[in-house]
């Protein structure tokens, strides 16, 4: 059997932002002096006149993409979730949320993945706060074609957009000829009749092969892959309601705010059902692998297929 192939999405990101500065003038990037980690020295690489370095100052950094994005630019202003969502949130809510501009925030090293870095760079909490801007999009690609796909969507929608990628390489799991993004469009990997498996970024692939080791158990699990967590594909999560009645949300973010708390809002109004939420559970990340983190905080697919199972 062949190996999987495993990319970071980050690099994706970066790879990505090359292509669009090839196609489109109008694309300005910026980093926080952490061009190396976030992969957009890739596209200094490229087009050195239209990379800004910032220096660590993600606040200002914002600012100047708001700056510019007034001017018809298009700017991809990058750093960590942590500075990005967390250090600027005041910044892109009202310098760029507020007055709707064109800008696309690109944040890398989210959740708890990051690893090593520990709990102060885990952050597990952007999704929560970027969808509680108004009019911002809120997006967490699964792999490497869905992230690069997600870039091109972003610079194509106007106004602000949210992107979230991660720091550990995952399986491509969407290189097919029939696969195609487009926001707030919900993507059905699986279908199942016992219970609906919704799951965004790097937990879609363990959905998957945890969904394998529940149909071996004779428990019939759909897969939904959710990239977009705002615009949320209210009629996937209505229809999975209707056909299995249970639904399991899984992603690498607080259960307070996420995934989890958007679909539970469509649920509670328009299709009632069972709910049950997978993600980090109101705690801090720490020091450790990737892989070991993953594992220890139930978002691995043993964890997942053991809590589905129990749950059906």
């Amino acid at each position: 059997m062949s190996e999987v192939k495993k990319i970071a999405t980050r690099e994706s990101y970066g790879n990505a932002l090359v292509e669009l500065g090839k196609k489109y003038d109008d694309v300005v990037v910026l980093d926080a002096d952490l061009a190396a980690a976030t992969k957009t020295g890739t596209f200094k690489k490229a087009f050195p006149e239209r990379h800004i370095d910032c220096g660590i100052a993600e606040c200002n950094m914002v600012g100047v993409a708001a700056g510019l994005a007034s001017t018809g630019k298009v700017p991809f202003a990058s750093s960590f979730a942590m500075f990005a969502a967390g250090r600027a949130f005041e910044q892109i809510r009202n310098s760029v949320g507020y007055p709707k501009l064109n800008v696309k925030i690109g944040a890398t090293h989210a959740s708890i993945s990051v690893g090593e870095d520990g709990a102060t760079h885990q952050c597990n909490e952007d999704l929560a706060l970027m969808r509680t801007i108004p009019g911002m999009v809120v997006i967490n690609p699964s792999d490497d074609v869905e992230a690069r796909a997600a870039v091109e969507a972003a610079y194509h929608h106007v106004g602000p957009v949210y992107l979230r990628f991660g720091r550990a390489a995952v399986p491509v799991i969407n290189d097919n000829a029939d696969y195609k993004f487009e926001i707030g469009k919900a993507i059905t990997l699986r279908e199942g009749t016992d219970v609906t498996i919704i799951a965004a970024g790097l937990t879609v692939s363990e959905s998957l092969a945890a969904a394998e080791k529940l149909a071996a158990d004779g428990i019939s699990a759909a897969v939904i892959n959710m990239h977009t967590i705002k615009p949320l594909d209210e009629e996937a999560v209505i229809a999975a309601a209707a056909k299995t009645g249970k639904i399991v949300t899984v992603e690498e973010h607080s259960v307070i705010g996420g995934l989890g708390s958007a679909v539970c809002d469509v649920v509670a109004q328009k299709a009632p059902a069972k709910v049950m939420k997978i993600g980090v559970n109101d705690v801090f990340g720490e020091s450790g692998p990737a892989g070991e983190l993953i594992k220890k905080y139930g978002l691995d697919s043993d964890s997942i297929f053991e809590k589905v199972k129990a749950f059906v």
